[in-house]
């Protein structure tokens, strides 16, 4: 919540301070004994068989942190994670990236890391969804699945001797069109079971990467039966190349709708809005932030929703629902 730049008057200036001061009162009683500071001594049971792990180091008989952060247990294994840190890839996270450079077999995107990750041709599904060896012409049209620039979903597949490896072997993961993608620093956004939403009532689409790269974008439908679809998907292209011309039906079709572009940029806007106040992106905060600007007596208008006033009242209303939890609690 440091450094916020935003052009506040004195009386948004207090209202502001004051719900900070409470989200921060709140959440040093709920995790005063997980927050530490550099040289704090961690409690740990020594006859364990404690591991030392990233952030700790041992000092007169006791484990003292080095770093800013949450005490992590994992089995014996005992480390500080750093609150402000960049992105540490992980086996198994779903991240967004873009496509920087079309190489021999392989895509190389950024990934909001500190190298560029790797995404091999042979690690994702091919566009007749037949599974089978990659051949050279397969090569060859590369730049019909991704080309520069080109926004993706992938997953983390892990480290090898050339670098981070993705593999999109899933209808999820491919691919991301008529959205938006934002950043954010990536300790806002928790690994969580599910990375995946469809925002039904507003009809699009939420991926929240753990690289600190989201995606907002139109509902694409998802099918399992590969094969079928894509088959299908053929013939329809293979009809349409034959018409020189697109009907107005068709051409409607091909737009994403006005009020689902809105819904993009709304959604847009409050992970903006979350993003320069700190608060952890969920897909839950992120819900409310949007019905708050659209359920006040006077609906707030797209592009107001980075003023001043929308950010006050977001922090007024983050504060207020942790404390209602902690009473409930």
């Amino acid at each position: 919540m440091r450094g916020l730049q935003l052009s506040l008057n004195q009386t948004q200036k207090v209202r502001l301070q004051r719900a900070l001061e409470k989200l921060e009162s709140l959440s040093s009683k709920a995790n005063s004994n997980a927050s530490v500071i550099v040289a704090d001594s961690i409690p740990v049971n020594h006859e364990d068989g404690l591991l030392k792990g990233h952030g700790t180091t041992e000092f007169n008989g006791e484990v003292v942190a080095t770093v800013c952060g949450v005490v992590e247990r994992v089995n014996k294994l005992v480390y500080v994670r750093s609150l402000r840190a960049r992105y540490k890839p992980e086996v198994g996270d779903i991240i967004v990236g873009r496509v920087i450079e079309v190489a021999p077999k392989r895509w190389r995107v950024e990934i909001n890391y500190s190298h560029d990750a790797v995404l091999m041709l042979s690690s994702m599904n091919l566009p007749d969804g037949i599974q089978r060896r990659r051949t050279a012409l397969d090569e060859l049209n590369m730049r019909s699945i991704f080309e520069e620039n080109d926004v993706i979903c992938a997953e983390v597949r892990g480290f090898q001797h050339d670098g981070l490896h993705l593999q999109a072997r899933s209808q999820k993961y491919g691919k991301l069109g008529r959205g938006q993608m934002l950043t954010v620093p990536p300790y806002l956004v928790k690994r969580r079971k599910q990375h995946f939403h469809n925002l039904e009532q507003y009809g699009i689409d939420l991926i929240l990467g753990c690289n600190g790269f989201i995606w907002v974008g139109e509902h694409v439908e998802v099918t399992d039966d590969m094969v079928v679809d894509q088959v299908n998907n053929s013939e329809q292209q293979s009809a349409k190349s034959d018409v020189k011309f697109f009907s107005p039906g068709e051409q409607e079709r091909s737009y994403t709708p006005q009020e689902t572009r809105e819904s993009i940029c709304r959604t847009a806007n409050a992970i903006r809005v979350l993003s320069t106040l700190g608060f952890n992106i969920t897909v839950e905060v992120i819900m409310e932030t949007v019905d708050l600007s659209s359920s006040l007596k006077q609906q707030v208008p797209i592009h107001e929703m980075l003023g001043s006033e929308f950010c006050v009242l977001v922090a007024e209303k983050e504060a207020a629902r942790r404390s209602l939890t902690k009473k409930k609690g």
